[in-house]
């Protein structure tokens, strides 16, 4: 572990959090099924450490099938069943059944607009720039995380607050909440699409 590195105070001690933190999260992501992979794992994460989630991150994607929502979207009870067995995941009833649910969601959104314009439009397609100093300042929801919340109810999705929501943003690059003295703030905030 390079402890010399400046990171946001959340990252660590494992080296699996150093390696999450550095190369994806806050990094903006753009691929529509990707978005949906990383809302439904910070939906499993309600609850929980993110560490959890992050040592059960293949567990997860060989679970879901790559987390092909178009596969999932058929998935009924057998499925749920086979899933509530597999000691490689978070086993909840509640938000397996909600992946399911909101797979057939992304279906409709995708085809309607695009999962991945859905979400940017939220912030005009380029992630917002914080400059949070300390971890203080950051907060667990915001209102547009609430909007965004509201938004994905309302289209039928499940296990979407606004503070599930905001962790998404944040870890999907909609928004850069690196700290200014992490290394990867400067370097997040040059990720934008052109």
């Amino acid at each position: 572990m390079n402890d010399e590195v400046a990171r946001c105070g959340w990252a660590g001690p494992d080296q699996i959090y150093f390696d999450y933190h550095d190369t994806d999260w806050g990094v903006p992501e753009y691929d529509s099924r990707t978005l949906w992979e990383k809302l439904v794992l910070d939906g499993f994460q309600a609850g929980l450490s993110w560490i959890t989630i992050l040592k059960k991150r293949e567990n997860f994607r060989e679970a879901f099938q790559g987390f092909d929502p178009n596969i999932i979207a058929s998935w009924g009870e057998e499925d749920v069943l086979r899933l509530l067995d597999n000691p490689g995941i978070i086993r909840h009833r509640g938000k397996i059944e909600a992946t399911i649910n909101n797979a057939r969601v992304f279906q409709k959104i995708e085809q309607r607009v695009g999962f991945d314009n859905f979400l940017w439009n939220y912030v005009d397609g380029t992630p917002l720039q914080n400059n949070w100093s300390m971890l203080e300042q950051v907060p667990a929801s915001t209102e547009l995380s609430k909007q965004v919340s509201k938004d994905l109810r309302k289209e039928g999705f499940k296990f979407c607050g606004p503070t599930i929501v905001y962790a998404f943003m944040q870890a999907t690059g909609l928004i850069n909440d690196h700290l200014v003295g992490c290394h990867r703030h400067e370097a997040v905030k040059k990720l934008v699409r052109k």
